[in-house]
């Protein structure tokens, strides 16, 4: 007796990369979406091209004075290493001579091609590890397809697919670490412990301070172990086998780490940190002596749970639905679930606490406090496949508050994409503190779509004196529409790119309700 093989348009696991990727075309605006990233690229192209890291107009708002008194980027390598293969293509696609009239304007042909490739490559690989580690915890498919949509929808993800800071590699890497670790503490695979430890040490590159997420994984395990009573000897033999195999590989990518800084700025045994320190106080000599960690700690560690302009709240409503349903339902659930919740919230707390005092504790310009944006995402993404795995459990109450906040929360990340998110922190300077930027982005959105941005005062070209950024804050933020207000390519090129834009959002809407309904027939239950 011979099955016939699923088509792959009812495969679920098929459909749910697919609306991944799918995800990351749609939400493109054809920028960088940060002066960081577009600097970042900058250090890219000093690796292969003669251009120096630092643009000479950067300095010295940007930039630190190294070795041989040439200026350094004094971000990690991380980022710019990812975004190198792209940016090889992007510069000679930029110079091919159909583009000849184009280039130099913004959006960049180079930064449009690395902003697409680059996010695209991102959410996939982040729905297919989410995918693996959900199971690993023992969720259904349903369940673990749910989750996985959640981080990619529901999370401050979603804004970051549309804006590529640190964020959504770092967490990538950091969930890799998870799955994969966790699948050698499963298995016993070594292959794993060698996979989520590489992935782990990448995050070293990128940011230092992601050694928490390291120390984060290894302390995951231990609580696995602790609250499944495993005995004293298994300890010893699992912790022995870990330091064999990660230990050499974590400390490779912190040498490497190191010689990166010593190229930088001579010295093995600092960080960017201290020589921003030492030469800001030089330009600035009013600075405090504390500096860049100057802020009373409870103004950055409040300030991140509770102001209306960065609450971790605010911009992730998941975090409350996570802590409501650990709440409730704790005793029922497994040792995993229990030693991930824990792991998370204490990585959470952490990175409060390590951010607290610096100077700007809250991410500067971003959507939300893009510092603790990997541990928020931890946090708040687990609460859909608990609330559908636990819904008996949970009573109709929980349930109905459960979609509701589900629901606020993916209309606050599809808010975020709007608009370019310098927009209502220009509007601040002349509102003034304190403001709900959440709730003035919807006030933005309706206003831009009734014609009633100047008429209600949000809007005037005094905001900035950058025509650039003038353009793209008054825009819908998505590559047609900027690529219409700005004006300097072709009208047909407007039209055909913004044909292709609603072919993927329609390809999108059609995979997720192909996904909903494959979900829904009783043979998904039989195959997962």
């Amino acid at each position: 007796m011979t099955t016939n093989p699923r088509r792959w348009w009812s495969d679920p696991i098929f459909l749910t990369i697919l609306a991944a990727g799918l995800l990351a075309v749609v939400v493109q605006s054809g920028d960088l979406g940060s002066v960081d990233t577009v600097r970042r690229l900058q250090t890219t192209h000093s690796f292969w091209t003669s251009e120096p890291p630092v643009l000479a107009g950067d300095y010295p708002d940007f930039g630190l004075r190294g070795r041989d008194g040439r200026i350094y980027a004094w971000y990690g390598i991380g980022q710019s290493l990812l975004m190198l293969p792209t940016d090889i293509v992007g510069t000679y696609l930029e110079r091919l001579p159909i583009f000849r009239d184009y280039n130099g304007n913004d959006p960049r042909v180079r930064d449009i091609f690395v902003a697409y490739s680059t996010n695209i490559l991102i959410n996939v690989l982040t729905a297919l590890v989410c995918l693996r580690f959900l199971t690993l915890l023992n969720f259904s498919q349903k369940q673990s397809i749910a989750g996985a949509l959640a981080l990619l929808f529901c999370t401050t993800h979603l804004h970051y697919t549309q804006n590529m800071m640190e964020n959504n590699y770092i967490l990538l890497l950091t969930l890799t670490g998870f799955t994969f670790q966790f699948d050698w503490f499963r298995k016993g695979n070594l292959r794993s412990l060698m996979i989520g430890s590489a992935a782990l040490s990448l995050n070293l590159l990128t940011r230092l301070t992601t050694g928490l997420d390291l120390l984060a994984v290894g302390a995951f395990l231990l609580f696995v172990m602790w609250l499944e009573h495993a005995p004293l000897k298994n300890w010893w033999g699992k912790i022995v086998a870990y330091i064999k195999i990660a230990g050499p590989i974590y400390g490779f990518f912190f040498v490497l780490d190191r010689f990166y800084q010593y190229y930088r700025f001579g010295s093995f045994f600092n960080t960017y940190v201290s020589v921003f320190a030492t030469q800001e106080k030089v330009l600035h000599p009013e600075l405090s002596a504390n500096y860049p960690f100057e802020v009373p700690f409870r103004v950055g560690f409040f300030g991140a749970l509770f102001t209306p302009e960065k609450s971790i709240f605010l911009f992730d409503p998941l975090l409350v639905l996570t802590i409501v349903l650990s709440v409730v339902l704790w005793k029922r659930f497994s040792p995993e679930i229990r030693a991930y919740l824990i792991t998370a919230f204490l990585l959470l707390l952490g990175y409060l606490c390590f951010y607290a005092r610096y100077t700007v504790w809250n991410g500067d310009s971003a959507w939300g406090d893009r510092y603790v944006s990997t541990p928020v995402q931890f946090v708040a993404f687990i609460s859909v496949p608990l609330l559908l795995r636990y819904r008996t459990e949970a009573g109709r109450l929980l349930w109905s508050v459960g979609l509701a906040m589900i629901a606020i929360s993916g209309a606050v990340q599809i808010g975020s994409l709007a608009f370019w998110l310098p927009l209502e922190l220009y509007q601040m300077t002349t509102l003034g503190h304190p403001t709900c930027v959440v709730c003035l982005r919807f006030e933005n959105i309706a206003a831009f779509t009734l014609g009633k941005m100047d008429a209600w005062g949000l809007t005037n070209s005094d905001m900035t004196t950058d025509p650039w950024d003038y353009v793209h804050i008054t825009t819908w933020n998505f590559l047609p529409f900027v690529l219409h207000r700005v004006g300097v390519v072709h009208a047909w090129v407007v039209r055909v790119v913004l044909v292709m834009w609603w072919a993927s959002v329609g390809s999108l809407a059609c995979t997720l309700w192909r996904l909903r309904r494959t979900l829904a027939s009783p043979q998904s239950e039989v195959l997962s």
